[in-house]
């Protein structure tokens, strides 16, 4: 049963910074938006701002307003940022204290550990609630190393990595695996962020909190026990940041130690650089030259997935060009069917059966 919950997105909900509030807003299993604070974006419904879709979760300006908004009181806050760096503002933290102050149990993904903060944490104490900090590492003796293991399982993965972070990899897992079970697949998503625990996976871990000789092998370890647990006829694993990111460059862990089958590759057409890194000249490389790159590895990539809707002239534009140009399916996710996306998974799924 989910149990409803308020979303904080101080001033950050219409930027690429609340993508942890819109995941929660597209869905979960895990928890029941009844309202997002962002007095910036009050007086809307959230799902109107985020993609035309209402979903009769309001937009407020307080947490006050939040825990009136619904007829049941929610008994979580979640912090529905994600900024660069993961650290608290001010305006952030007031809101959080506000929050334990008023009952609620705290879940953050920020990189400030929310537990070790005094004063959340008094208050957490005084009001008898808890926080979950998603970032805080698991202790080193529950976490794993890589054995080689995943290489005996006969399922077929397709990773699905971006040009870049705050791209959509995870809404298009999503999408991805609905659209295999709606066609008659048993398909599972391993998370690998924060967002996908949020919105209910069982399967994954959070890549980001996760101490580097550890990450090949929790990855590894997600993949072997859903294998083992469920037995899915597929899985899609949500890839993190980008193979050529500076700041943080991610993706061989899934080629490399999750042994992909396949990627289906995530592009933003209207983004020229690198998030948070225009003014230092460090600009994305073309489509043509990721999939080279993913070649190298020894990993094919059969689909193209673009961010942003193709009404856009940036987004049509470049859908007839890679679409002229790359001999695979290129499709807008949020706004077009994906069954040619599917059908190319369809098709690595048959050939690795047959192999």
């Amino acid at each position: 049963m989910q149990d409803k919950a308020i979303v904080l997105a101080n001033r950050e909900y219409r930027t690429a910074n609340g993508k942890v509030a819109h995941g929660l807003i597209r869905g979960s299993d895990r928890f029941q938006v009844t309202a997002v604070v962002d007095p910036l974006a009050a007086g809307h419904d959230a799902g109107e701002l985020l993609d035309g879709r209402h979903r009769n979760i309001p937009v407020v300006a307080s947490v006050e307003e939040a825990l009136s908004a619904g007829n049941d009181r929610p008994k979580w806050c979640v912090l529905g940022v994600a900024p660069h760096g993961g650290r608290f503002n001010e305006e952030l933290h007031a809101a959080a204290l506000r929050a334990l102050e008023a009952g609620l149990n705290l879940v953050s993904g920020l990189h400030d550990w929310a537990g070790s903060d005094p004063v959340l944490s008094r208050a957490a104490r005084e009001n008898h609630v808890r926080i979950i900090d998603l970032r805080r590492p698991p202790p080193t003796e529950e976490l794993h190393f890589w054995s080689g293991e995943v290489g005996n399982v006969a399922i077929p993965r397709i990773a699905v990595l971006g040009m870049d972070c705050a791209i959509g990899k995870r809404t298009t897992s999503r999408i991805l695996v609905q659209g295999l079970r709606d066609r008659g697949h048993r398909a599972e998503m391993i998370y690998t962020g924060q967002t996908g625990w949020l919105q209910g996976g069982r399967y994954g871990f959070i890549f980001d909190a996760t101490p580097n000789d550890y990450v090949s092998g929790e990855l590894e370890h997600a993949i072997l026990r859903c294998a083992h647990e469920l037995g899915p006829d597929v899985m899609l694993l949500e890839g993190q940041s980008s193979l050529r990111n500076p700041s943080g460059p991610c993706g061989a862990e899934f080629l490399l130690s999750g042994a992909a089958d396949a990627v289906v590759l995530q592009h933003d057409p209207a983004r020229s650089h690198f998030d948070g890194l225009e003014s230092r000249g460090y600009r994305l490389p073309t489509v043509e030259d990721e999939i080279a790159l993913i070649r190298h590895y020894g990993v094919e990539t059969i689909a193209v997935t673009l961010h942003g809707s193709p009404e856009n002239a940036v987004v049509a534009n470049e859908r007839t060009r890679l679409r002229e140009t790359l001999d695979i399916p290129v499709v807008s996710p949020l706004d077009e069917p994906v069954d040619p996306v599917l059908v190319a998974i369809e098709t690595r799924m048959a050939n690795k059966t047959s192999a």
